[in-house]
């Protein structure tokens, strides 16, 4: 799906982020579809109430982005990234929660989230967090807290281990880590670096390795939690 945009005089067109949004509050599905309706290169194409709804959106809808509540009646969110992780094909799914910290957003990590806002967060960082998403990034609300880091706690997210761990790795590796901790998406990584799309992939398949992290988003938190954005 494309949108056409005028610069300078000149109709471009441009790749628009598909997103789907599940919430079982009306309300909340009306302010999240205003705020990214307002940018140029996202659109909201499917919404749904609850859990089932998520499944069938994924099955019917080509969706870049799931935007995922997850407490929810009939089939609540971690019941529906459960069933996710059996389709061949899922969207980017960012959790949107109301709880700073929570045992069910680490779970949701764990299931395959790439990441969790706070259902409170600013419009503008809405918009960003749904395009790093579809680019790849993991996405973690600025206020993550160190309760959900003792959630997610295994032996490499104890802060000095955490240090530790992230000192093994080469002074390239840190530097991509950092900014992934950061949100970044590879294709941002590689031009902050002056690096190769493919070069970036590796390194962050380098660091995942060399690290233990199951994904993007542990590896962020381990950024985090080491000190690498401090």
């Amino acid at each position: 799906m494309t949108t056409q945009t005028e610069v300078d005089g000149t109709v471009v067109e441009r790749a628009t982020i598909r997103v789907g949004i599940v919430d079982d509050e009306p309300m909340a599905r009306a302010f999240v579809t205003k705020i990214l309706g307002a940018a140029a290169d996202v659109a909201v194409v499917a919404e749904g109430a609850d859990g089932a709804d998520a499944l069938e959106l994924v099955r019917t809808t080509e969706l870049d982005v799931l935007l995922l509540d997850l407490r929810m009646p009939r089939m609540d969110g971690l019941d529906a990234l459960r069933e996710l992780r059996r389709q061949p094909r899922v969207p980017a799914v960012v959790v949107l929660t109301t709880f700073h910290a929570d045992q069910a957003v680490a779970t949701a990590l764990r299931l395959g989230a790439k990441g969790f806002l706070l259902k409170h967060i600013e419009p503008a960082e809405l918009v960003r967090a749904v395009r790093v998403a579809a680019n790849g990034g993991a996405v973690l609300d600025p206020t993550l807290t160190n309760d959900l880091m003792g959630h997610l706690a295994t032996h490499h997210l104890d802060r000095i281990g955490a240090a530790a761990e992230v000192a093994r790795l080469s002074a390239r590796l840190r530097d991509v880590l950092r900014l992934v901790g950061m949100g970044r998406s590879n294709g941002e990584i590689a031009e902050e670096l002056r690096l190769s799309d493919s070069t970036v992939r590796g390194y962050v398949s380098e660091i995942l390795a060399a690290t233990g992290c199951a994904n993007r988003v542990t590896a962020a938190v381990l950024a985090q939690r080491a000190g690498l954005l401090d």
